[in-house]
């Protein structure tokens, strides 16, 4: 398969200087729906709501 592992980090946090979350989650390399950096909404426990998070290098 042409599935690799990717890391999800919060956007929010990063901006306010508090500490991020991350979580791991797959993709489909080879997929044309998605050829820009993943996104989900994703909880962030540190800000107890849920965020924006996209997908690091």
């Amino acid at each position: 398969m042409a599935q690799e592992i990717i890391i999800l980090e919060c956007t929010e946090a990063k901006a306010l200087g508090k500490p991020v979350s991350r979580y791991m989650s797959t993709r489909n390399k080879k997929s044309p729906r998605t050829p820009n950096r993943l996104e989900k909404k994703k909880y962030n426990p540190f800000l107890k709501r849920h965020t924006l998070h996209r997908e690091t290098k």
